[in-house]
């Protein structure tokens, strides 16, 4: 039987032979992300040939520890498990650089060892430069890349920027770091990279929505009620987290990037192509018009954050926020935030979008629920009402899939009525697990495709909208008060009141 595939147009650019350089290269992203996305992608078949990885940090090693530090990791966290005879090819592309993130005699050297990586390839004079350091090197990285040259692109070549989140910590700040960058790199060739848009479920949010006649004609106020986007995390701030988190919180460390990237994929407009721009263009139209919490007493209104106190996960007691590690016993940071959006636009007026992450829940697991309005009950009104309406879930983790509930009678002489479930999962449906997110947006980054990545007005629209809500509670006079709940529950009642308001409740995950 002829392959109806075999004929397909090509619907994605390819990767292309290039050096990538990585700042911070002894760091967990490196060895437990970027490495292993590498080496499956090579396991796939789809890594460019000439690829060279080189990375760059403080510590001394040679290129024989550095390669031997990243195997030890590869064997525990390789999605595809560990091949030796793969790893032995695949390791000698890497490279290690020794140096100072301040130090501009080391970006020269820099400089001189990829000329001569370029010469024994052969040609290739492309560059990736993936800052995975801390967020603190960033301007120092971007100033001694433009002062050494090293951004400059090759005759016949192209010079990218990869910068991993935070993109600051409020607006002044990301602004701050898009000069910087864009000083160093033109826009085009910055991506901003948010690993939720490279997971498998989200990239497919606009083909559900715009490949499918049975969805799109619903996809507004007139039939959908309300939609909740759920991040839910078992852990608290375990491996020495707590010093970092209790400088950001749930609040910029994941709705900001995270949840506002997943709110954006289900509420845009469809784009007019497929081009990075074309649906960045869209994105940014839902973050301009997301309803700004001018006052506290609107946040107060609109917001909850919560703190958990000591509990059980896991069958494990566990402490409280406030006596993790390196947290200040009189912290203001939320684990928790719960939030109730609006999207002031034509098609979402009076849909409001809720949105919660929590630390110490029960489980680990993000999704979005659009939960749809319920039909006209004339001929059921004597029946039970909970639970009646029709809900699609779409699973970003664990599980990819999408998931959607309807009613239907329960066999029997009676009329009697039961929510039954269609469930879809890539693992199952497909045959092969889901690629990690990043070995997707390595290749995407390789390939040049910006598309899955932030643009800056994205990022900055995006901190218009938190910074409203950060002001009101640490810069106000009369801040809105922080709640608790147990370890192990799925928040505080605070966040159930918020819903319960407007007659409406959280989704169990």
């Amino acid at each position: 039987m002829d392959n109806p595939f075999r004929d397909e147009p090509l619907t994605r650019s390819l990767p292309q032979p290039c050096t990538v350089i990585i700042f911070g290269a002894t760091g967990d992203l490196t060895h437990r992300k970027l490495i292993p996305a590498f080496y499956n992608v090579a396991a796939d078949g789809d890594l460019p040939s000439g690829l060279r990885i080189v990375g760059f940090a403080r510590r001394p090693k040679s290129d024989e520890e550095f390669r031997s530090d990243l195997e030890a990791i590869n064997r525990k966290v390789s999605r595809q498990g560990h091949n030796d005879a793969l790893w032995e090819t695949f390791s000698q592309s890497i490279y290690y650089h020794q140096s100072e993130f301040q130090d501009l005699e080391g970006y020269q050297a820099l400089a001189e060892r990829l000329d001569k990586l370029d010469e024994e390839r052969g040609g290739h004079p492309n560059r990736l430069f993936y800052l995975a350091s801390a967020p603190e090197f960033f301007d120092d990285i971007m100033l001694h890349l433009k002062e050494s040259g090293l951004c400059d692109a090759k005759p016949g070549g192209w010079s990218r920027v990869v910068v991993e989140k935070p993109f600051g910590v409020d607006l002044p700040t990301a602004q701050h770091l898009n000069n910087v960058v864009n000083s160093t790199f033109a826009e085009k060739e910055t991506y901003r990279i948010d690993h939720y848009l490279g997971k498998e479920t989200a990239q497919n949010i606009m083909v559900l929505r715009f490949a499918n006649a049975i969805f799109e004609p619903l996809w507004n106020s007139r039939y959908i009620d309300h939609i909740q986007i759920t991040c839910a995390e078992n852990l608290g701030m375990e491996g020495g987290r707590g010093g970092y988190y209790d400088k950001s919180g749930a609040l910029r460390d994941m709705v900001q990037n995270h949840l506002l990237q997943l709110l954006s994929l289900v509420a845009m407009e469809p784009p007019v192509d497929l081009s990075a721009d074309g649906v960045r263009d869209e994105k940014v139209k839902v973050f301009k018009s997301l309803r700004h919490m001018e006052t506290p007493e609107e946040v107060a209104q609109n917001v909850v954050r919560a703190q958990y106190t000591p509990g059980v996960v896991d069958g494990e007691k566990v402490v409280g926020y406030r006596q993790e590690d390196r947290v200040n016993l009189e912290s203001q940071t939320e684990p928790f935030v719960a939030v109730k959006a609006m999207v002031d636009s034509w098609r979402w007026q009076g849909v409001p979008f809720y949105i919660r992450m929590g630390k110490r829940l029960p489980k680990k697991a993000t999704e979005i629920s659009i939960h749809f309005r319920r039909a006209p009950e004339v001929l059921f009104n004597t029946l039970p009402s909970r639970g009646r309406s029709n809900v699609m879930v779409i699973r970003i983790q664990p599980n990819e899939g999408i998931a959607l509930r309807m009613m239907s009678k329960l066999p029997g002489p009676s009329i009697r009525m039961e929510g039954v479930k269609m469930d879809f999962q890539y693992s199952t449906s497909f045959g092969n697990k889901s690629p990690e997110a990043y070995e997707r947006l390595l290749l995407d980054a390789m390939a040049g495709d910006a598309t899955l990545f932030a643009r800056r007005d994205e990022v900055e629209e995006a901190w218009k909208f938190i910074d409203c809500i950060e002001h009101a509670w640490h810069k106000s006079s009369d801040p809105p008060p922080m709640a608790e709940y147990p370890a192990g529950s799925w928040g505080p009642k605070e966040a159930d009141d918020l819903l319960a308001r407007d007659g409406r409740y959280w989704r169990r995950l």
